[in-house]
C-alpha cells in the first residue's frame, strides 16, 4: 500500500493518504517522538505497524513501509 506523506499543522502533524486521496491517518510529534495513529481505510492495513514512539518521522515512515509492503511517498 503506497502512503502520500503531507505536513499539515506547523511542523507537528504529517498526515497520511492513499494514492485515491483517502485518509489513512496521521504522524504526531510528541515528546519522545513521533506516534502514528492510523485511521479510515487503513485501520486493517496497519494493524500490525507499532504506533511508536518513533525516534524520527523517517523511522516512523520506515516502518509503515516495512509493515504494509509500500512506500511512502513525501509530499512537503
Amino acid at each position: 500500500m503506497d502512503v502520500t506523506v503531507t505536513r499539515s499543522e506547523g511542523a507537528t502533524v504529517w498526515t497520511l493518504a492513499d494514492l485515491l486521496g483517502r485518509s489513512m491517518g496521521m504522524i504526531t510529534e510528541v515528546e519522545g517522538g513521533f506516534v502514528i495513529a492510523p485511521a479510515g481505510e487503513a485501520l486493517e492495513a496497519m494493524r500490525l505497524v507499532a504506533r511508536g514512539p518513533h525516534a524520527s518521522l523517517d523511522a516512523a515512515l520506515a516502518e509503515i513501509e516495512t509493515r504494509t509492503r509500500g512506500v511512502c511517498r513525501c509530499n512537503f
